[in-house]
């Protein structure tokens, strides 16, 4: 049986997800952010870097949303639901896979760490100052790296169906939290292929069934 250690409101709310799309039984082990709203020290015990997404499948523990869905595709998509077999295709979904966290994430959060400077638990003396910092290392570089991305992921949806082409795959899955985040954050706006995905996304009964199983997601 394998184990989902879910942390509310995280990136593991896709791991449920694939694992409701392959029709794979699970369990959930759950886990509540702490007031700074980091991870607890109890997942320290299944992984040493106390981090979630983290699943268990016997006496394997994978961490890592891509390593993840990757083992899951492997191992329990024998009937290719989210597993392309066609190579450009797998090509693509191997792009986007790694895109998701490589690229797009990063930058979603260091928005959302400058977009805090000026907030709790910053000290309120430096608040003026920090906010001033964060919104202009924003204005300066990060709004116009994420309208960059934005574009590129725009044009790419406007000619694909879904990530990989036609069909929907594991790249899909692994694209479902950055853009839920973007969208969440007003940068999906004037892009409606992007919130065609979205909905497509949201309208699928394996996504409803996550979110009973592991809550709703604010990524914002």
């Amino acid at each position: 049986m394998i184990t989902v250690h879910h942390l509310n409101n995280s990136r593991s709310q896709r791991v449920l997800w694939m694992l409701e799309e392959l029709d794979v039984a699970y369990e959930i082990k759950r886990y509540q952010r702490e007031a700074s709203m980091l991870a607890p020290e109890a997942l320290k015990k299944v992984h040493p870097l106390g981090k979630s997404p983290v699943i268990t499948d016997g006496d394997r523990v994978i961490a890592e949303s891509g390593a993840i869905l990757e083992y899951l595709a492997e191992r329990y998509d024998s009937e290719n639901r989210l597993k392309p077999v066609d190579d450009d295709a797998r090509l693509q979904a191997r792009y986007w896979l790694h895109y998701a966290e490589g690229s797009l994430m990063p930058l979603l959060v260091m928005k959302l760490i400058f977009g805090r400077m000026g907030k709790p638990p910053v000290p309120w003396l430096l608040r003026p100052i920090g906010g001033a910092f964060g919104k202009g290392v924003q204005k300066a570089y990060l709004d116009k790296q994420l309208t960059t991305h934005r574009e590129f992921i725009e044009q790419h949806l406007s000619r694909n169906t879904w990530f990989a082409g036609t069909q929907i795959s594991i790249a899909d899955v692994q694209m479902s939290f950055p853009l839920q985040a973007f969208s969440a954050r007003g940068g999906a706006e004037n892009s409606p292929a992007i919130q065609a995905w979205l909905s497509k996304v949201q309208a699928r009964s394996a996504w409803q069934r996550a979110l009973q199983q592991g809550g709703e997601v604010n990524p914002g």
